[in-house]
């Protein structure tokens, strides 16, 4: 099936590793220009080197710290000035830091709402000028399963992700007459770096080993294991595609079966 992006030009922001990195080289390999951000330089230089070497398209990458507005336009116009106008946008970053209530003060909430919450929306804002210009696009923010089942010791990324599904779903009958889809993609138990960070803390407070837990949670997954982020980034590349054309204001859930509520 040609999902119909070929040369369409698809920006990915936490694209170095995981799950935006996933989504990055499904889109390269049906023929579409990536441009990626992350905030660490050798990081995303090194996706975007060895990503081009790997599929043949076009990668360009650049530093972007989420939090800060200009580094934001500046990777917009960057992409821009090499590609043309942009078709695709994955919002993406790595989260607030674990914890409960008690454990953060003002200044964590105001991190967190910089760098996950007000970074979407800066994010967001950029493109809509050249996504009305070419005439439409998508949008996909990367959110997670807590913002339909809140997870034990992550507070933090359950209010600002829940924030940013709740903009995603506004946005989508706002900026639909303009043919600009949005939708949210929710991870479940995907193998990166971040899940085995969560698990790690987490297995500390429950006195188990990091394999133990390990272990459970995986076990504890209906398809019987964890994801991978290329199987991932297919769902991701479908929400980008035209072939998901009549698809806007959804929460697409990738978890294995693991999520029990039935919305």
């Amino acid at each position: 099936m040609d999902l119909g992006l070929t040369d369409k030009v698809i920006m990915v922001s936490g694209g170095s590793r995981g799950l935006g990195l996933g989504i990055a080289r499904a889109a390269a390999y049906e023929g579409a220009k990536i441009s990626l951000s992350s905030p660490t330089t050798s990081r995303i230089q090194n996706a975007a080197t060895n990503l081009a070497k790997e599929t043949g398209v076009e990668v360009m990458a650049t530093t972007v710290d989420g939090r800060n507005k200009d580094s934001i336009i500046e990777w917009l116009e960057n992409t821009h000035r090499m590609f043309g106008e942009i078709h695709g946008l994955v919002v993406n970053g790595g989260g607030p830091p674990a914890g409960r209530f008690d454990d953060f003060e003002d200044v964590d909430w105001q991190d967190a709402f910089d760098s996950t919450l007000l970074s979407a929306v800066r994010m967001i804002r950029s493109v809509l000028p050249s996504m009305r210009k070419q005439g439409g696009g998508s949008i996909i923010t990367i959110t997670s399963s807590s913002v339909k089942e809140p997870i034990d010791n992550l507070l933090l990324s359950g209010v600002m992700r829940s924030g940013v599904a709740s903009l995603a779903k506004s946005l989508a009958t706002e900026l639909a007459p303009q043919k600009i889809r949005v939708n949210n993609l929710v991870p479940g138990q995907i193998e990166t770096d971040r899940l085995r960070e969560n698990i790690r803390t987490q297995s500390k407070s429950m006195n188990l080993s990091f394999e133990q837990l390990w272990e459970q949670r995986g076990d504890g997954v209906p398809l019987g294991r964890f994801g991978e982020p290329d199987e991932f980034g297919k769902a991701g590349v479908f929400l980008l595609s035209d072939v998901a054309s009549y698809v806007t204001g959804e929460t697409l859930v990738v978890d294995g079966g693991a999520m029990k509520t039935v919305w």
